[in-house]
This record gives structure tokens, C-alpha cells and sequence, in this order.
């Protein structure tokens, strides 16, 4: 296998700066770097995060999926933050949470079915 150290997912932007006010919101904190022109990037832990890039030709056709311990409590802050989250839905995996960024990447918060 490949040996790696830090997973980093990409979405794409049409608009960085609008992008960045979005994730900032959805992270409740602003990016943790911004390594070079064009790119924003929030740290989760040593080993993951996001990269959020200005590439408007490829904006629009990512997904982020996010696994949150309480969903319900995201929810209340993210319209708290002026989103709209829309409403939970029940799946088999457990509960989700189902949003656009302002380039309509899907962002999905789950939190998992306890059994």
C-alpha cells in the first residue's frame, strides 16, 4: 500500500474568497494556512483536512462528507451562522445533514447509527 502520513481532500472554487467565508462558517474557524495563491486549507487532526482551491472550471462537482458526534447541535449552530442547513434525514447509516457550498459541492454531515 501506499505509505502516507496526511490525507488532504480537494474541493474546487469558483470564487476563493467566497468559498473561504462558507468553510470558515462551516468550520467555525478560518483556514489554518494558506500555502500559496489559490489554495486555503483547514487542518482536522495530524492526519486529514480540506483543501479548498480556485479552480473554477472543476467547481461544483465535489462531495465532502463529515462525520460529526451530534448532529443536531451542528445543525442549531449552522443556522445560527446564517446557513441554511435544510433538515436531518434519517438513512440506514444513521442521521444526515445535506448541504451546498456556494459553488454547489455537496458537504454531508453524518453522524453514525449507534447500535
Amino acid at each position: 500500500g501506499i505509505d502516507y502520513g496526511t490525507v488532504r481532500i480537494g474541493i474546487a472554487s469558483a470564487d476563493l474568497e467566497v468559498g473561504i467565508a462558507w468553510f470558515s462558517a462551516l468550520f467555525a474557524r478560518p483556514p489554518d494556512a494558506r500555502p500559496m495563491d489559490g489554495l486555503a486549507e483547514w487542518h482536522h487532526g495530524a492526519e486529514a483536512g480540506l483543501q479548498l482551491r480556485l479552480a473554477p472550471d472543476h467547481a461544483g462537482h465535489g462531495t465532502l462528507t463529515l462525520i460529526v458526534p451530534d448532529l443536531a447541535a451542528q445543525r442549531e449552530r449552522l443556522q445560527q451562522s446564517a446557513m441554511d442547513p435544510g433538515g436531518i434525514e434519517d438513512v440506514e447509516a444513521g442521521r444526515i445533514l445535506r448541504l451546498a457550498d456556494p459553488d454547489e459541492n455537496l458537504v454531508v454531515l453524518v453522524q453514525p447509527r449507534s447500535d
